[in-house]
């Protein structure tokens, strides 16, 4: 995100995060793009990391049915 392709509104609000976190406007900007990224890559890796699913009420019962006395 860069300062220039905000509105006013959005660059005042930007501002006050930034100095209450103790930043310069483009310090913010940088550090809040890289947080974004980061968690965006986290979250791609989370996803590909999920437990098989879980098999479907009939397929179960027809496994169940089909196993040997």
């Amino acid at each position: 995100m860069n300062a220039n392709q905000l509105t006013e509104g959005q660059r005042a609000y930007e501002a006050k995060r930034a100095a209450k976190a103790g930043m310069t406007l483009e310090k913010w900007l940088v550090e809040k793009d890289r947080r974004a990224k980061a968690e965006a890559s986290a979250a791609v890796a989370a996803k590909t990391v999920e437990a098989p699913k879980k098999q479907g009420f009939f397929a179960r019962l027809m496994e169940k049915a089909n196993k040997p006395l």
